[in-house]
């Protein structure tokens, strides 16, 4: 009985130095850092969404909405365009991959580097299109309809034709009275 009372006393004072040692390591650590802080949390209804004019990349006609990220900067975006029917857009490329849904109405897509609607693949809303970087295609809404696009940023679109890039044109001269 002495021998394990002596173990258990020895056992006891063990604990509490090893306790008091780590306690003064602890006090002597540097505070952690947080931890960086991640894309904000997005939760938005259809009524929220903030629509206004497209990038001037983009023919008049089209509202578009920054869902979240930013297209001109590196990372994740998500943005939407809302176009009336017939509105198109000339054949162009992106140096980074394209992912369309289409979320309403009938959007159709086609290949190349000239505007052919009979080689164009029409989606209706749930549709979905993956143009990868480099590709020539087109688009065009052949219903009112809502896409929403995601990539990698910064967002870059050129036109296989200069001249069908509406932010290079001159702007129209003012009707004269």
């Amino acid at each position: 009985m002495k021998r394990s009372l002596s173990y258990f006393i020895v056992f006891v004072v063990a604990c509490g130095v090893a306790a008091a040692q780590q306690a003064k390591t602890t006090a002597k650590a540097p505070a952690a850092a947080a931890p960086p802080a991640g894309p904000a949390h997005i939760v938005m209804a259809p009524p929220e969404i903030k629509w206004g004019d497209p990038p001037p990349v983009f023919e008049k006609g089209m509202s578009f909405a920054v869902i979240s990220g930013d297209p001109g900067k590196p990372g994740l975006y998500v943005v939407r365009g809302k176009m009336p029917a017939g509105y198109k857009i000339a054949p162009h490329w992106h140096p980074t991959d394209e992912h369309v849904t289409v979320l309403s109405g009938n959007f159709a897509f086609g290949t190349g580097e000239k505007f052919d609607k009979a080689s164009m693949k029409t989606l209706p809303a749930g549709g979905y299109a993956l143009m990868p970087a480099d590709m020539r295609h087109f688009a065009m809404a052949t219903t009112a309809a809502v896409i929403q696009v995601h990539g990698q940023g910064p967002f870059a679109l050129t036109y296989v034709n200069p001249a069908d890039d509406p932010s290079k044109r001159a702007p129209a001269a003012p009707a004269k009275k």
